[in-house]
C-alpha cells in the first residue's frame, strides 16, 4: 500500500480535560383531575403527523422531562403535534420549549373532535427557544399545526405545555411511565446498526443485494478493523486508534474517526460503548495546549503529545459528531455527559478552528492572524452533515453560515479550476480575498494544489451530506465528481488513480481504497449509477488490507457504513 504524507502541521497541541457532569430530569406525572390553569397536557395522549425515529415520538413532548423531545421527519411541510385532554376545557397559556429545529411559521388550534379544528393563535415569525403563549380558546384536543420550519430540519420540541381549566372528570389519566437518558448500563441503543431507522433522502441508491447481507459484509470489515487498529497500548483505561501510516503512531484524526465508528456500529458491536468511552477519556486525557476543549493532534508511541500539543481540525470535528451520535445512542447521563461534551467541543471549534472572517475551517486552532497560514483551509475538513449537526445541538445559527460558506466555496472550485472533474485541491489559499487552489508546498507536499491524500476523502465528505440531507448543492457538488471519474475510468474502479491535477491528469499510478472507496458516496446520489456503485462495492470487498494500513482501511470502512444506509446524522 501507498505510503500517505501526514505532515500535521508545523507544530500541534491540544486542550483542558472537559469535565463531565451527569443531566438529571425530574417528571411528575399529570394531576388526576384539573384545576384553574392547571397544566392539562401532561401524560396525556399524544399524536403527530410523523417522527423522526421511534425515540421521538409525540409522547415525549408531554411527558414533563426537559431531557426528551419530539421531532417530525426533516424537511418536511406541514407537520403536526396533538395532544388529547380527555374531555373539553378552558385554554388559557401553551408553553412551547423548542430544541434547535424551531418553527418560524405555526399555529396553536382547538378542537372538540380532533377533525374540525379553530385557530386559537398564529405567528410567521417564531424564533425558537421558549414561546409562553396567553390566549383563549375551548376543545378537548390541542394541537401545534406548523407550516414554515425555521431551519432545514424538522420540528422539535422538548416540552408542550397546556393550561386552562376543565369541569368534572376528565377521562382517565393513562399511566405515564418516565424514559430516562439511559444509564451505561441501560439497554441497547437507540439507532443500533442495521435498524435503518433514520431514512436517507429519496432516490439514493444502494449497492445490489439483500440488505442483511449488505450490513453483514461492513460487519465483517469492521471487526478486521478493530482488530489491527483498535489498541489499549497506553493503560489508563484508554483506548487509542493506532496509525502506522501516519507521522505519529496517534493521530487526532484517528480518534475521531475510532468514536465515529464505534458509536455507529452500536448494535452491532456489543463493546461499542466501552471503546467509545475508552477513546473519549483518551481523548480528555489529551487536551490542545491552545484551546481548552479541544484534542491535541499527535501522539508519541508512550501516547504523550508531541509537536506543541495544538490541534488539527478534522480530529475535533470528528470527537464532536462521535460526541453527538453517542448522546443519541445511549443518552448522556452515566459516566460521560456525551451531549455537554459535545456542545463544549463544537464551542472550542468555533473558537479556536472556524476562521472569524470567512467562517471557513482553519487548519487548527495554531494558527492566527497574521501568520501564513491563516487563509487557508483544507477540503477535506469541510463536513457539511457536521455542521448541520453542530447547528441542531447548539442551536447557534453560526453553523448555518458555517455551513453555506463551505458549499458555495465548494461550488465556485468545482466551477472555477475544475470545471471538467468537480475534483478539489488538498488545500485552498487566498480565502479571504479569492480563494484558489495552492500552487505547489504550503503545508504538507508539492501536490498540496492538487487532489491527493487529503481532498481524495471529499467524494465521501460531501456524499455524505448529500443521501442524508438531500441539499440540491451537495447534490449537485457529488453527482459532478461522480460524472468524471465513471467516465474517466470506464466505469472500471481498478482504474481509479492515486491522485490527481483538478484537470484529470493522473499523478501517480496504482490503486487505493482512499482514492476509488469515497467514490462509492458520490455514485449513490446518481441513478443512472447502479452497476458502477456494485463495481466500485465489490472492490471493496475483494480489497486485502495489513495492520499498517490504518488510513485507507478507516476510510474505506466508513464509506461502507455510509453506502449501507447505515451512516446517520445525530
Amino acid at each position: 500500500m501507498h505510503a500517505r504524507p501526514r505532515l500535521r502541521h508545523p507544530s500541534t497541541i491540544l486542550v483542558p480535560a472537559l469535565a463531565s457532569a451527569l443531566i438529571a430530569s425530574v417528571f411528575v406525572l399529570a394531576p388526576p383531575g384539573f384545576a384553574a390553569d392547571s397544566l392539562l397536557s401532561q401524560g396525556r395522549p399524544a399524536t403527530a403527523s410523523s417522527s423522526e425515529d421511534s425515540t421521538l415520538a409525540p409522547a415525549k413532548a408531554f411527558d414533563g422531562s426537559g431531557s426528551t423531545r419530539w421531532a417530525s421527519v426533516e424537511g418536511n411541510d406541514p407537520e403536526w403535534l396533538r395532544v388529547d385532554l380527555g374531555q373539553s376545557a378552558t385554554i388559557s397559556r401553551v408553553k412551547l420549549t423548542w430544541e434547535a429545529a424551531y418553527g418560524k411559521a405555526y399555529r396553536i388550534q382547538t378542537s372538540a373532535d380532533g377533525s374540525a379544528w379553530t385557530d386559537v393563535y398564529s405567528t410567521t415569525a417564531g424564533d425558537g427557544a421558549v414561546d409562553d403563549l396567553t390566549l383563549s380558546g375551548t376543545g378537548r384536543y390541542v394541537r401545534l399545526y406548523g407550516t414554515a420550519r425555521g431551519t432545514a430540519y424538522g420540528y422539535s420540541l422538548y416540552e408542550m405545555e397546556v393550561y386552562g381549566s376543565a369541569g368534572g372528570n376528565p377521562s382517565p389519566t393513562p399511566t405515564v411511565t418516565p424514559t430516562p437518558t439511559p444509564t451505561p448500563t441501560a439497554g441497547g441503543p437507540a439507532v443500533p446498526f442495521g435498524g435503518h431507522t433514520i431514512p436517507y433522502a429519496s432516490g439514493m441508491l444502494r449497492p445490489s443485494g439483500g440488505q442483511a447481507a449488505l450490513d453483514q459484509k461492513v460487519v465483517d470489515y469492521y471487526k478486521r478493523w478493530k482488530a489491527a487498529f483498535v489498541k489499549q497500548n497506553c493503560g489508563n483505561g484508554w483506548y487509542q486508534i493506532i496509525s502506522p501510516d501516519a507521522d505519529h503512531p496517534y493521530v487526532a484524526e484517528a480518534q475521531g474517526y475510532g468514536m465515529v465508528i464505534a458509536a455507529t456500529m452500536a448494535g452491532a458491536d456489543p463493546d461499542a460503548k466501552k471503546i467509545f468511552d475508552g477513546l473519549l477519556k483518551y481523548v480528555l486525557a489529551h487536551p490542545s495546549s491552545i484551546t481548552p476543549g479541544l484534542l491535541a493532534a499527535e501522539q508519541d508511541t508512550s501516547c504523550k503529545s508531541v509537536n506543541g500539543g495544538d490541534s488539527a481540525t478534522d480530529g475535533d470535528l470528528d470527537v464532536a459528531y462521535g460526541l453527538l451520535l453517542a448522546d443519541r445512542q445511549w443518552g448522556s447521563a452515566g459516566t460521560y455527559d456525551y451531549k455537554q461534551l459535545a456542545v463544549k467541543t463544537i464551542n472550542a471549534i468555533k473558537s479556536g478552528e472556524v476562521n472569524p472572517t470567512t467562517k471557513l475551517m482553519k487548519l487548527g486552532d495554531w494558527t492566527s492572524s497574521g501568520d501564513q497560514y491563516y487563509w487557508i483551509s483544507r477540503t477535506s475538513d469541510w463536513m457539511i452533515d457536521h455542521f448541520r449537526a453542530f447547528r441542531k445541538a447548539t442551536g447557534d445559527a453560526t453553523w448555518d453560515t458555517v455551513r453555506t460558506n463551505h458549499q458555495n466555496l465548494i461550488a465556485s472550485q468545482q466551477a472555477t479550476y475544475a470545471a471538467s472533474t468537480g475534483l478539489l485541491a488538498d488545500f485552498v489559499v487566498n480565502t479571504n480575498t479569492t480563494p484558489k487552489p495552492a500552487s505547489g508546498q504550503v503545508l504538507e507536499d508539492p501536490n498540496d494544489g492538487k487532489y491527493w491524500w487529503n481532498a481524495c476523502r471529499d467524494p465521501w465528505r460531501i456524499g455524505a451530506d448529500a443521501v442524508t440531507s438531500g441539499d440540491a448543492k451537495s447534490l449537485a457538488a457529488a453527482r459532478k465528481l461522480n460524472t468524471w471519474i465513471k467516465g474517466k475510468t470506464g466505469g472500471d474502479p481498478s482504474k481509479i488513480a492515486v491522485g490527481y491535477a483538478l484537470n484529470g491528469t493522473q499523478i501517480s499510478s496504482g490503486s487505493e481504497p482512499a482514492y476509488f472507496a469515497p467514490f462509492a458516496v458520490a455514485a449513490m446520489t446518481d441513478s443512472g449509477s447502479q452497476a458502477w456503485l456494485d463495481a466500485l462495492w465489490n472492490k471493496m470487498l475483494n480489497t486485502s488490507f495489513t495492520p499498517t494500513d490504518y488510513f485507507s482501511t478507516s476510510i474505506q470502512l466508513q464509506v461502507m457504513i455510509t453506502v449501507t444506509g447505515n451512516h446517520w446524522v445525530p
